[in-house]
């Protein structure tokens, strides 16, 4: 396998080659659970989905961690509102997460790090910058001095003042330079925190994902991942504190970033309420559909996501189980899937729109072969959505489901079917024939075949 992939760090696509063929390390910023995720968030979930799918099916193992922030100032403020534990707001939005990221067919991560469980390895960590001379108390703080590091702001490719004219840096009097960022700061008696030598707190944002990723993977490891919004200041500062705790070593050999999502055009805000939840947009598409969406564009542009997309991608899905429906299994095939194109797409720096226009050229394909080639052209088709992580339903299963919550049912579908049957069965063509225009006003077609009789929702 010759995989290639868009490194930040070196603003160029190169051959990955792992440190360690035996062991591939991965680690992707998760979410911070004060609510509900949206389109944005999913969008690099479904992403390093499909590279951890890619280089499981090559290497022997695979360690991909994508943590949790449960300790966070949104979180502290909606808890105090509701009059609960941190803890439980963040439970209830890290369940509804996983839920979410399942029912767009994302496999559970490796390992799922929760910050509140390694608070002692951040302060380890920060006591070890305090050591090095990377970091310094003040004020009840202890924070990262990022004059310090000489090549501070290499990952993102920016000056430390260009960096900072404009960025979200909290300028106060207890810093030494307005861009050092808080490893440790104080909470108040009413505050969640834990006992440090420097007095009660609760860990910055950044060392949070340092320590982690140094715990459960190693001082460098393979690939970290995250959305574009991430580069700065969160990547650029996790680098600059795991640089500077393990004396020069890189945080990561490759850095990758997905683009932003667009809604109709118009940058996702709040102020603009076109925020698009993943569990609002599930109550109107399969996850399957969503995941689609995503896949559709290259995971390093920008992709606009709307309606007509959705409606588009459903369409497509519908067309590749029909083409798997009707190619029914004689044999089973073991597919050698290393000279199949849609998989070089793949190794090709996750060229997912490549991968999914293979899918409807191999149903295309399969619709006009026969045999034991259609079996072979099912069998490499179902290989590469596998990597995608579609196509993972029985087609009979896809096509009952219930698309409108006013939907027939599909136990009177099949009622309708039998009766339609036994009207055949005895000559009353007519009468079947109102049920099958019946069925088709209330969205289900019906398909007639020597097996049989098969129906779909429209």
């Amino acid at each position: 396998m010759t995989l290639s992939i868009y490194n930040t760090a070196t603003r160029r696509k190169e051959f990955f080659k792992p440190a360690d063929s035996d062991r591939i390390t991965m680690y992707v910023c998760g979410p911070t659970v004060y609510n509900r995720v949206h389109i944005g968030n999913a969008r690099p979930a479904v992403v390093f989905d499909t590279l951890f799918r890619l280089l499981r099916a090559h290497y022997p193992r695979v360690d991909y961690a994508r943590n949790i922030t449960d300790i966070d100032d949104k979180i502290m403020q909606l808890a105090a509102a509701r009059g609960e534990d941190i803890s439980q707001v963040a439970g209830l939005y890290t369940a509804h997460y996983a839920k979410d990221m399942e029912a767009l067919n994302n496999l559970p991560p490796t390992i799922v790090p929760l910050a509140t469980e390694h608070v002692p390895e951040m302060l380890d960590m920060i006591d070890r910058l305090i050591k090095k001379g990377f970091a310094y108390y003040s004020d009840g703080h202890v924070l990262f001095s990022v004059q310090s590091m000489p090549n501070y702001g290499a990952l993102s490719g920016r000056s430390l003042d260009s960096m900072l004219a404009g960025a979200r840096v909290e300028v106060a009097d207890y810093k030494r330079h307005s861009g050092d960022f808080v490893l440790w700061k104080p909470s108040s008696a009413n505050e969640p925190g834990w006992d440090s030598r420097w007095g009660r707190g609760r860990p910055g944002w950044h060392i949070e994902c340092s320590a982690m990723a140094e715990k459960h993977l190693g001082e460098t490891i393979d690939i970290h991942g995250g959305g574009q919004d991430l580069l700065f200041p969160h990547h650029e500062n996790e680098r600059a504190q795991s640089c500077c705790v393990h004396d020069g070593k890189p945080l990561a050999r490759y850095w990758m970033h997905n683009g932003f999502i667009n809604i109709d055009g118009e940058k996702m805000s709040k102020s603009l309420g076109n925020f698009k939840l993943v569990s609002d947009l599930l109550t109107q598409y399969p996850g399957e559909v969503i995941r689609y969406v995503v896949l559709s564009a290259h995971y390093r542009t920008e992709q606009n996501f709307h309606s007509e997309l959705l409606d588009a991608a459903w369409r497509s899905l519908d067309s590749l189980y029909g083409f798997l429906r009707a190619a029914k299994d004689t044999n089973a095939f073991a597919i050698d899937l290393t000279a199949a194109p849609g998989y070089h797409a793949l190794l090709d720096d996750l060229n997912t729109p490549i991968a999914l226009s293979e899918l409807h050229r191999l149903a295309h394909d399969m619709q006009q072969a026969t045999g034991e080639r259609q079996q072979q052209l099912k069998y490499e088709l179902l290989g590469i959505a596998e990597l995608l992580g579609l196509l993972q339903q029985n087609p009979d299963e896809w096509f009952t489901r219930a698309r409108s919550d006013d939907a027939i049912s599909e136990e009177e579908v099949e009622a309708a079917v039998s009766a339609r049957q036994a009207a055949k069965a005895s000559g009353d063509y007519v009468a079947a024939d109102a049920i099958r225009k019946t069925l088709q006003g209330r969205g289900v077609a019906l398909e007639d075949s020597r097996q049989g009789t098969q129906w779909r929702r429209l």
